[in-house]
């Protein structure tokens, strides 16, 4: 498969501190690639680089062969790279209506048909939004601007998806419903790097699966060769056959 997004030797960080220590990953086209491992490893920061939400120090970034490291981060999406981050992902002061119009602009080759089209199959998805249309989106309950957040998504066609802790907080019927348009997105052949906690449905996702710890990455396989404790512990030991390779 053709490498659509393309990270090597991420040097990053906050202030003096660096979080990411030569940090490689490779997305290739139409794959979910999930990054796991405990809190506090790096994994947030790497996708805030991969964004140009944070400048990375050192290393590249490729999208489809062409680097886009350095790039501020409204450049960053313009190319492609479009990031969901943790809790939010919305512009709050506006209304639902609003926040899903941007989001049908941002996907310049489609015409206004296409775009209705597109968001009545959004919005068949997640009908609650077809109920606060005009309702401001930070005014939305958590699961809610989650669901407006991956609507953006639907309708913006990122040609990649940087998705950060989704489920975090959220009941679990939400969760079923987050993780069911993700299977849609892959489904239409996006290609999406995946930050999450909730295993079962990060495994059951992904096509790859990369294991971090200390900002490193300590594994990189398919999801059969793990199994959910060894991914919780394989930052600093090995359990149930997880392999380490880099």
């Amino acid at each position: 498969m053709t490498t659509l997004l393309a990270a090597d030797g991420l040097c990053s960080g906050y202030g003096r501190i660096e979080v990411l220590h030569g940090v490689s990953l490779a997305a290739p086209a139409g794959s979910v690639v999930a990054v796991l491992g405990p809190n506090g490893v790096g994994k947030t920061t790497l996708l805030r680089t991969l964004s140009g939400s944070l400048p990375n120090w050192s290393g590249t970034i490729h999208l489809d062969g062409h680097r886009i490291d350095g790039r501020p981060a409204f450049e960053v999406a313009r190319m492609g790279v479009m990031l969901i981050p943790e809790g939010r992902g919305v512009f709050p002061g506006l209304s639902v209506e609003d926040n899903l119009t941007i989001a049908g602009r941002e996907a310049g080759r489609l015409d206004d048909a296409s775009r209705g089209e597109r968001l009545q199959n959004t919005l068949s998805m997640f009908p609650l939004l077809g109920d606060r249309m005009s309702q401001a989106a930070g005014r939305l309950s958590g699961g809610e601007q989650r669901m407006l957040a991956l609507s953006r998504a639907f309708l913006s066609e990122p040609r990649v998806l940087l998705i950060d802790e989704i489920s975090q907080g959220l009941a679990p019927i939400v969760v079923e419903i987050l993780f069911g348009a993700i299977a849609r997105l892959k489904g239409e052949g996006r290609t999406i790097v995946l930050v999450e906690q909730y295993l079962t449905y990060a495994l059951r996702l992904a096509d790859i699966v990369y294991v971090m710890a200390k900002g490193q990455v300590v594994f990189v396989g398919e999801p059969t060769e793990i199994t959910g404790e060894g991914v919780l512990v394989g930052t600093s030991g090995q359990r149930g056959g997880a392999s380490r390779r880099r």
